[in-house]
Formats: C-alpha cells, structure tokens, sequence
C-alpha cells in the first residue's frame, strides 16, 4: 500500500510551533518563577527535556516503521518505555510535590502541550521534507 503524501497545512505547522513553544516556555516561566530549590527545578527541567526527545523518538520510529524503513524492536520499545517513564517521572514528582492543585496542573498541561507540539513539528518537518523531495507528490498536492 503506497502512502499518500500531502503538504501539511501553513495553519497546521504555525499552529505545531505554537504548541510546542507556548507549552515550553509556560512550563520554564513557571519554574523560573516557582519557589522550589534549585535541585527540584532541575528535575523537573530535565523531565521536560528527556519527554521532548522520548515523544520525538517514537514518533520518528513509528513513522519509520509505516514507510519501511527498519526499526529494530529494541529501539520501539525503548521509545515506549522511555515516554512512559518520563509521564510516571512526572506525575511522581507533582503528586509529592508541595505545589497547589492549580500549580501541577498547569506543569501537567504545559507539559503534555510541550510534548504534543514537538510530535506535530517532527511530523510536519518531515512531511514537508518529503513533499519537497518527492516530485509526483507536487504534482498530487
């Protein structure tokens, strides 16, 4: 079955960065302006970071999978595992943190727009890529 390849929408790609920079930088805004020690801000940095490249990297092998390129089933796993570790690391983290209700939710839904914005940019930015590559698809699109 041959995958059809359509340009992403201008709309849909602006609206992919907005996601993914408005969910970053609330989630910074807010530990830049938290009360918390320096050790717990790192955490909680580090957790958006290492989701950023887990969600990036399963999207990626997933997407490589559907176009046949090989991807070993060690990798894909890791991928699923590390995504899930990184929402277990935080949701650990904020149900013992001493944050208000309306704090961890505004970490956990920054967060999770963060990491939604990150796989609709890798998406898009291969999308694209492929568009640009591909001359029967020009002539589709």
């Amino acid at each position: 079955m041959a995958i059809q390849l359509q340009r992403p929408t201008a709309a849909f790609v602006g609206a992919s960065w907005v996601a993914l920079l408005v969910g970053a930088a609330v989630y910074m805004f807010g530990l830049s302006n938290a009360t918390m020690q320096l050790n717990e801000k790192g955490y909680y940095l580090t957790v958006l970071l290492y989701g950023l490249f887990a969600a990036v990297s399963l999207q990626k092998s997933v997407r490589d999978r559907m176009e046949g390129i090989p991807v070993t089933g060690m990798y894909f796993g890791l991928c699923w595992l590390s995504l899930a570790i990184v929402v277990v690391l935080l949701s650990v983290g904020l149900v013992n943190a001493t944050l208000s209700q309306s704090e961890k939710g505004f970490y956990a839904m920054s967060f999770l727009l963060s990491l939604f914005g990150a796989v609709a940019v890798q998406k898009n930015t291969r999308d694209i890529a492929l568009f640009k590559n591909d001359p029967s698809a020009q002539e589709a699109g």
